[in-house]
């Protein structure tokens, strides 16, 4: 489900992938075409030949796609407004204090203390957001044609991951409860180490555990598909000997692949709405783009930058935390920031930490997304193919934003700057490519 403060810290669990099983894929698949304009020729430019594919998204259909993107703007907004005005009800009205006090009076141990309060206030806040979480993850969704769930399943597993942020939050809220009362001056120190190794065990333990709850993965077996794949692959020197399809169209229309995983749980996955509905070539440049963030280290780097940003917000949160108590913790009946009732207090914090640094892990992102692309161009050698995968994700991504919409708002280049850097590349190489685009056409 959607999440608050330290909600929200519990779902750093991120989704890594496993496979298991077999599947022959058998499907048609449609071909690679170049749009007038883009075409390979002594006289290629890439501006023009830009304009040629952004030109291929009818004009109903780009207004459809800006309407969904920009609308992500506003509930940017409300995805922390609405959590940070549950929080401060829920201290505010007193009702953090009753809850801890509840919790307390089930056992003796301190730590059933702390669950028994973890669990009151995940359910709570869970339903206080349910209405915006049902217009955000399934109405909306279902508007724009992206979602393919039915609101049994979609609700069902809105409270698979409501149950494993129980328990996953839980252990994380624990530890660092113990921090807070045996660190009293220096807990903002070690609660950051403690999210650092939350966030790495994390990446070893999802591929195995957590991602065959949401979707299945299966070992595919076509070799038109994975030969390509795995001999790119080895080129770049990515140990994998498999290439895995996860059944996503059971959820949504959009598609995605992934070179996963840490210290030897990798993982080559591709959707099935990627394998089904797009060329090989499209295929193939999608999957150079995924190699790139493995052979360029984007997982560790990712790590190391929100490392830093984990230890800037503890700061942040020990600030703020004690002003805000010695100002109205003892309205709220809460005077000690290890006191398990101020956790609302915490995840508000967290919240606007969290929304305001959002322009720089977008940026963090949107260049490692770049550094991927140019990657992915050299590695399948396939501009075209990228090309077009850019258009189909317009279904959901504004292809032309300004300026300031691109550094706030995208955490991956916009359509027109990846189609541009696809077309550069061809530029570059058009003498190469010409016969091919023959063949093609």
């Amino acid at each position: 489900m959607r999440s608050s403060g330290l909600i929200t810290a519990a779902g750093f669990v991120v989704a890594l992938f496993l496979g298991h099983g077999s599947v022959q894929a058998q499907v048609t698949r449609p071909s690679l075409e170049i749009p007038t304009g883009a075409e390979a020729s002594p006289g290629f430019d890439a501006e023009t030949a830009t304009r040629a594919y952004l030109n291929l998204l009818p004009p109903e259909a780009r207004e459809r796609s800006d309407a969904y993107f920009e609308g992500g703007y506003w509930l940017l907004l409300w995805d922390t407004l609405v959590p940070t005005i549950i929080l401060l009800a829920i201290l505010g009205t007193g009702l953090s204090a009753r809850m801890r006090d509840l919790a307390s009076r089930v056992t003796r141990w301190h730590t059933v203390h702390v669950l028994g309060y973890w669990l009151q206030l995940v359910v709570l806040v869970s339903v206080l957001e349910l209405p915006l979480t049902v217009y955000q993850g399934y109405v909306r969704e279902h508007h724009y044609g992206l979602a393919t769930q039915s609101f049994g399943p979609w609700l069902g597993e809105q409270l698979l991951g409501m149950g494993l942020t129980l328990v996953f939050g839980g252990v994380l809220i624990v530890v660092l409860n113990r921090v807070l009362r045996m660190a009293p001056r220096t807990w903002w120190v070690w609660g950051s180490v403690v999210v650092i190794a939350f966030l790495t065990l994390s990446g070893l333990i999802a591929p195995v555990f957590i991602n065959p709850l949401f979707n299945d993965y299966t070992e595919l077996d076509d070799p038109e598909v994975t030969g390509p794949i795995l001999s790119m692959a080895r080129a770049n020197g990515i140990p994998a000997s498999e290439v895995y399809v996860v059944d996503a169209s059971r959820q949504s229309t959009r598609i995605s692949a992934n070179v996963s995983g840490l210290l030897g749980t990798e993982r080559i996955t591709l959707n099935d709405n990627l394998l089904e509905g797009t060329s090989l070539e499209e295929i193939e440049s999608v999957m150079g783009h995924e190699m790139g963030h493995y052979v360029l280290h984007h997982a560790y780097t990712g790590l190391f930058f929100y490392s830093v940003l984990a230890v800037l917000m503890f700061a942040v949160l020990f600030r703020a935390s004690r002003w805000g108590l010695a100002r109205w913790g003892e309205r709220w009946s809460v005077t000690d920031v290890a006191d398990v009732a101020a956790l609302p207090l915490l995840g508000v914090i967290m919240l606007w930490f969290l929304f305001l640094a959002t322009p720089l892990t977008n940026t963090v992102t949107r260049t490692q997304e770049y550094e991927a692309d140019i990657f992915g161009l050299n590695a399948a050698r396939q501009p075209d193919a990228f090309a077009r995968v850019v258009v189909r994700l317009a279904d959901y991504r504004k292809l032309e934003p300004k300026p300031w919409e691109e550094l706030l708002f995208f955490d991956h280049p916009s359509g027109r700057t990846r189609i541009f850097a696809a077309m550069r590349w061809k530029a570059e190489h058009v003498s190469e490519l010409g016969k091919g685009d023959a063949r093609q056409e």
